[in-house]
């Protein structure tokens, strides 16, 4: 019973952390963008940085209420999916993360 809530927390707290991105507020949520110089965080679109990260973050979110919905006695189609969704979902992020996010001088 108790790791069905703090799922359930985890999951609200990233469906948070998630519109907080979005927003294009929370640069000083994504670990090494907040850590990087002033002369390599210039080479960032920070706007689209956050919403990128955001949206990622929010299809995770979707997919761990998923897994929390079922208990975690998650079906075996769907236990393959969950793992290689996650996976896809943060390759594609670091992909857009290097190209779109990126100022052509």
């Amino acid at each position: 019973m108790n790791d069905i809530i703090v799922a359930w927390a985890v999951n609200i707290l990233m469906a948070i952390i998630s519109i907080i991105l979005i927003s294009g507020r929370g640069a000083f949520l994504i670990a090494g963008y907040n850590t990087m110089s002033k002369d390599k965080k210039a080479k960032y679109d920070e706007k689209k940085l956050c919403r990128i990260m955001g949206c990622g973050l929010s299809i995770i979110t979707l997919i761990m209420i998923i897994a929390a919905l079922y208990n975690f006695e998650i079906p075996t189609l769907i236990s393959w999916i969950i793992p290689w969704g996650i996976f896809a979902v943060t390759a594609a992020m670091m992909i857009l993360m290097n190209t779109i996010c990126k100022v052509k001088p």
